[in-house]
Formats: C-alpha cells, structure tokens, sequence
C-alpha cells in the first residue's frame, strides 16, 4: 500500500484528523482510568471495579444515545462543517479537562468522559460517511485501510503516552496532562480546518432528535439486505477486539506474570499486528472490494487464537519486560496476539467498504450509525461473556480465549461454505502473483455492475487463472468438458463457476446447454469470459474468432470487453516447443502483462470487429514488454 492518498488533501487531513481525534480518546481514557485506580480510590476509599465499569459505560453510552442522530446529522449537514464543529466540541472538552486534571476534580472527569464519548459517537458516522464523497470506489480499500491503520496505532500511542504522563508525580504529572490533551485537540482542529467540502447528501431541515431513533436506525440498518452482512460483521469483529483487549492485562497478570511494561508491549503487538492486516488487505485488493479476504481473516483470527489459547503458564514468580523478552514462548505469545491482529485487520477493511459501497448515499451516514450503534452493544456483551465465563462459570482465561478462537474459526468456515468463490479468487490471485511479474492495464474497462463478456487471446492453460484472478470482478469462464470432468481438479472448477462445453459429435446438445448457461449467467448481471479462437495458440499469435461467439452474443447482446494476454508464450503450460503440460517448467516470475481495451457496447460487437481489437491489445502489449525485457519476447 503506497502512500499517495496522504500526499493529497481530498485524504490527508482527515486521515490526521480522525488519527488525532482516536489518540486523544485513548490519552484522555486511559489516564482517568489510571487517576481513578492510583489516586481517587486511595484516597477516597471507593471501589475500583465500580470506577472502571462506570467508566466504560460512561463513554460507551453515548453510542445509544446520540449515535442515530449523528447518523442523520451527517446525512443533512456538509460533513466538513460539522467535522471542524466536533473538534471545536473536542477542544472545549479538553480545556475543561486540563482544569478538572489541574485541580484533581474527578467527578468532573467522568463527566467530560460522557461528553467525550458523545463527541466520538456524533464523529462515527461522518468517519467513514464523508470517504465515500473524495475517493474514488476503486480507492476505498486503500483509504479505509489508512483509517484503521491510523486508528489503531493512535489507540496504542495513546495508551502508552497516558502511563508515561501518569508515572509523573505531582503538579509536573498534571500540568503534563492537561497540556498533552489541549496541545493534541488544537492540532485536529487545525488540520480539520484544511478538510475539503462534502455536501450533504439530504436536502431539507434538519431534525432535532438527539435521544430518539436509536432502535429505528439500527432496525433499518438490518433490514438492508446488502448492508446487513456488513453490520453483522464488523460487530463481531469488535466483540472479539473487545474480548482480547479487555482481558489482556489479566492474562499478563495470572499467565505470564508480567508487569504493566508487558501490557503495554501486547498492546502494540495486537495494534501492530492490525495495522498490517489492513496494509496486506489494500495489497492484495488491488483497488477492488475483496471480500474473500473476510473468511480468510477469521481463520486468522481463530487459528492463532486457539493457539494462543493453547499456551501455558509462566514461573510463577513476577517478571520485567526486559526478562520476558529474553523468553521465547513471551514472543511466540506476543506473535500469535499480532496474527491475531492481522487477522482483524484483513476481516474489517473489506466489511467497512462494504458498507460504504452497499449503502445508499442518502442514507450511508445513518447505517454508519447503526454500526456504531450495534458495535457498542456487542461491547457490552463482550463484558457480559466475560462475566458469565470466568465469574459466572469460574472457567479461566485460557477456556475463554479458547472460545473466542473457535467463534472465530466456526465463522471464518460458514463464511467460505456458503460461499467459497471469492476467497478461491482470491488465492488464485495471490497464487499468479507468486508465479508470474504479472501487471495490468485498463481493469477500468470491465463494467462495475451489470453483465459483460471478456474475450481474449488463448495462450496457455493459465490463461483462465490470470483472467480471473485480475478481473475486477468475479468472472465465469467457457471450458472443454474433458478437461473440467478431470477427478482431480473438477471440485475446483465446479466451485469458480466454470461452463463445461463440448462438441456436438462427442456431446450432442452440449453447445446448446453450454450457451444456455452462459446465457443465464449474462441474464443474472455476471462476467463471462470466452477464448474465441475455441483451441490454445499452436505459435504465439491470435487465430481466427470461431462462431461461438456471435452464437452468445446473438442470444444476449452485452457490453464486451476486448482483452489480450502477453509473456504467457513459451510457458510449460503453452504449446511452445511441444504440447503443453508435457515439457518441464523452465520459467518462474515471468514477467506477463495483461490488458483489457475499452468495450464494446452492446450490439455492436461483430466477431471480426473484434478479433481485430484483441490482436491490436495484444500486438501493443507484446511491444511494451518487448520495451522492458530489452529484446523480443
């Protein structure tokens, strides 16, 4: 994932912005937490348990509260304006904060803890509302790949700065604080100030309803077919995050016997572990919506959580950081917590554009806010598990950890058996990336919505793999039945969606069918991609386009999308020097280019028309190759 969009100011300053907004959060939190547990309780006499559960439930009440009609604020208002009048509302909250730290006001604190909350549950939706309105689609996955990136690095970097401020003893600790959260809330104002416009999407008054339509916004929410998934999701994802983190100093506490240093060291492992997660997840997206990257991130997830689960105890004696980090099995701990991360990390970043792209522009901040809203309640039930499971049932931490690894892993495999295609695609994706230097041009052409028909040049047996691993969409694809009847690859084929079709001397009727199929796949909005010239090259070059395809475009006349494959010819599995599959690989990380031309509208695709297109697209992309390897291909 390149750093082009924190170059350009339609993402830059609301990168910083939001990063600023969620590491001020964190100081603020942690370091009243600390105050309360170090100070007040002390010296007051009250009980710290109660303290930190009415903490919690002072920030996250808020989210029922207010985050509905943060939802249809961001809707109505521009979301620059509204933006810039939070951070003001976050200022004000600080200067108030600085005070109440000054002056060891602690029931001041917890107030300004509600009004931070507030502030944070009204931000949510413009959050990734106002994404949508400067990125393009194709850079959604990469932005809020960013965003969470950011997030969670400023969760860490929050929590680790309020210890060190709170270590400091006296007035130099205090005025430390309050300058800390005032410096921090004057700069997201001023780099909110440079955030471009983003008018709102409703026209109209904007209604006054701070307390109402919490329950009718999250039910509207749900009832969205395409968003719901989404939802749901992303909800679960924060259950768990909420699970681990929550329970994480007791686990350092009665596992590992480690100090608050471990604590903090964990912390980063899991906040490092998500910001790779989402910079893997943009890589391996390629500009696209993913979501085969959903199932695989819950595997993550419950794999290393099962084994993290599966860990023992340390010596019971109390150890440093500095002697854990002379230990192995503190590392291999401190690994699986960060692969946990990474999990987490490729499991949200597609669900959050999903929710993005699903939703209609008019209602997009609203189901933001329904998200916020069900991610607060399955924070609380993340505290109720733990309840039930470690004082409820007096089960230990490894049994919870345990079961929040297998939820996870139960997930990740309904999600792949209910639907197996987009992870499939995705794995051949990754896997042509390891074999072959392959590069793209033109994805842009394939239509967004809507059926399409890609043909292309037939080089080798791979063809079929590159194509459908770097369309932008799902794709189906004509094959010879002899070869997907194969014993050993048919469950493959079945599984992408491949159209069998054979000659009506061996299959009488096959044609037929097969067309039929491929007519059904046009009719319901897919990609179908054929090979035209029917057979794999005999010399490197495109042959003439067979019937066939006026056949398919004669029953559905749809868009199609001319392609060309270059670097594939003289492959093991092309007919170069012999049949293919019959000579020993000779090349691996070719360099193969694939290009996709403009299409063709509908109706106006004659077979020669494009026969001549594909062979122009493969004689530029034999040309530019030729360019890179320094001689003829």
């Amino acid at each position: 994932m390149n750093s082009g969009l924190l170059a350009q100011r339609r993402f830059a300053p609301f990168f910083w912005t939001q990063a600023l907004g969620a590491f001020n959060d964190n100081l603020f939190k942690n370091v009243l937490l600390l105050l309360l547990t170090f100070v007040a309780v002390p010296r007051y006499g009250w009980d710290t348990g109660l303290l930190n559960n009415l903490a919690a439930g002072l920030f996250i009440l808020p989210f029922f509260l207010f985050s509905a009609w943060g939802g249809t604020l961001a809707d109505h208002l521009d979301k620059q304006r509204l933006v810039r009048r939070l951070k003001l509302l976050e200022l004000a909250t600080m200067i108030a904060a600085a005070v109440a730290v000054w002056f060891e006001l602690f029931g001041l604190l917890l107030a300004l803890l509600f009004m931070m909350g507030t502030q944070s549950a009204l931000f949510g939706p413009v959050k990734y509302a106002i994404l949508p309105q400067h990125l393009a689609a194709t850079e959604l996955v990469k932005g809020n790949a960013w965003v969470n990136l950011g997030t969670f690095v400023s969760i860490l970097l929050g929590t680790l700065l309020a210890g060190v401020l709170a270590s400091l003893e006296g007035a130099l600790g205090r005025a430390a604080i309050a300058t800390s959260l005032v410096v921090i809330a004057v700069a997201g104002v001023v780099v909110s100030l440079k955030i471009p416009a983003a008018p709102p999407s409703v026209t109209g008054r904007v209604p006054w309803r701070p307390f109402s339509g919490t329950w009718r916004v999250m039910r509207d929410g749900l009832a969205e077919k395409k968003v719901r998934p989404a939802l749901i999701g992303i909800s679960f994802f924060w259950f768990l995050g909420a699970c681990y983190l929550t329970q994480l100093p007791a686990w350092v506490k009665d596992v590992i016997h480690g100090s608050e240093g471990a604590v903090s060291f964990l912390l980063g492992a899991f906040a490092v572990g998500v910001g790779l997660g989402a910079l893997l997840c943009s890589r391996l997206s390629a500009g696209r919506l993913e979501l085969g990257l959903v199932p695989i991130g819950a595997l993550v997830i419950g794999v290393s959580g099962i084994e993290l689960a599966a860990q023992s105890s340390f010596a019971g004696e109390q150890l440093t950081l500095v002697e854990l980090l002379a230990m192995t099995d503190f590392w291999r701990m401190s690994t699986l917590l960060a692969l946990v991360g990474l999990g987490g990390g490729l499991y949200s970043v597609p669900l959050y554009t999903l929710m993005q792209l699903a939703s209609r522009e008019e209602r997009r901040a609203r189901m933001i806010a329904a998200n916020n809203i069900l991610n607060a309640l399955f924070m609380i039930l993340s505290a109720v598990f733990g309840i039930v499971v470690l004082s409820v049932m007096k089960l230990s931490l490894f049994v919870l950890f345990a079961c929040l690894g297998w939820s996870a892993l139960l997930v990740g495999v309904a999600l792949l058996m209910r639907n197996p295609r987009p992870a499939l695609r995705l794995l051949i994706f990754a896997l042509i990336q390891l074999l072959y230097r392959l590069r793209c041009r033109g994805r842009q052409h394939v239509p967004a919505t809507g059926p399409a028909l890609v043909v292309c040049n037939h080089v080798s047996f791979m063809d079929a793999l590159v194509l459908g691993g770097a369309c932008p969409r799902p794709l189906r694809f004509m094959m010879d039945r002899p070869i997907y009847e194969n014993p050993w690859f048919n469950w493959f084929f079945r599984i992408a969606g491949a159209i069998p079709v054979d000659s009506d001397r061996r299959d009488p009727g096959g044609v037929r069918r097969a067309l039929e199929e491929v007519s059904r796949a046009l009719r319901n909005g897919e990609v179908v991609m054929i090979f035209p010239e029917g057979r794999l090259t005999p010399d490197g070059d495109v042959h003439a386009f067979r019937r066939g395809l006026d056949l398919v475009l004669a029953r559905d006349p749809v868009p199609v999308v001319p392609a060309a494959l270059s670097g594939l010819w003289g492959s093991w599995t092309s007919n170069k020097d012999g049949k293919a599959l019959t000579k020993w690989p000779r090349r691996l990380r070719a360099r193969v280019l694939l290009v996709f031309g403009e299409p063709i509208p509908a109706g106006y695709s004659p077979r020669r028309t494009l026969e001549r297109r594909v062979r122009g697209l493969k004689r530029a992309a034999d040309q530019s190759l030729s360019r890179k390897l320094g001689g003829p291909i």
